[in-house]
């Protein structure tokens, strides 16, 4: 597994720790948050791989995943301009592009009923 060093964040979180830009989908540009309704939150989370191939999975059956500890914290779901959630997969539900539906690009525990985490490496800035 790559380590990548952490990217320079500088230029996407305010001195009161919330996001400076627009927060965009990837793949088709779609805003999922407007500047300065997220804050920026380190947790640990496991997320499963967004470009993965169809049918390749582990002997067990697991999916790829990559573990990512930079989020935007969104505390009410509608904040999100455009956000998708997928089916439960145990307390987790999974954000997407409500858009084009790719991802996930976060993370939400249905346990907790006001974090919302969307991942900086999965999105854009602008």
């Amino acid at each position: 597994m790559e380590t990548c060093s952490p990217p320079d964040r500088s230029d996407l979180v305010s001195e009161d720790g919330k996001n400076i830009k627009s927060v965009l989908c990837q793949r088709c540009g779609s805003k999922v948050l407007t500047p300065g309704s997220a804050v920026f939150a380190e947790k640990e989370l496991v997320l499963p791989c967004m470009r993965k191939k169809k049918g390749v999975q582990s002997a067990e059956g697991s999916v790829d995943s990559d573990t990512l500890t930079a989020h935007w914290l969104v505390e009410d779901m509608f904040t999100f301009e455009n956000v998708g959630f997928t089916k439960g997969v145990g307390n987790i539900k999974y954000l997407i592009c409500a858009d084009c539906e790719i991802g996930p690009i976060g993370w939400h525990c249905l346990d907790d009923k006001n974090s919302y985490y969307v991942s900086l490496e999965r999105v854009d800035h602008a």
